[in-house]
């Protein structure tokens, strides 16, 4: 992943100089859906984790959340 941010920023910082080829430009969308990939994957993952509680300690997790909770432990 490192890698990535750094190649993506390599390319970044090398558009604000001058313009990119038509290759560079295919890999830097490339390399930007990889990490928005990743990104949202990884999200996705930390939000099966989540228990919503307000104030008063009452569970108010969303039901569609818990839905999707319940479908991946099975």
């Amino acid at each position: 992943m490192k890698d990535l941010i750094k190649r993506i920023n390599e390319l970044a910082n090398k558009a604000k100089l001058n313009e990119l080829s038509p290759d560079e430009k295919i890999e830097q969308a490339e390399l930007r859906k990889k990490y928005l990939d990743n990104f949202r994957g990884s999200f996705k993952e930390t939000l099966m984790h989540v228990k919503v509680v307000d104030e008063e300690g009452r569970d108010v997790t969303p039901e569609k959340l818990i839905k999707e909770q319940q479908k991946r432990k099975n």
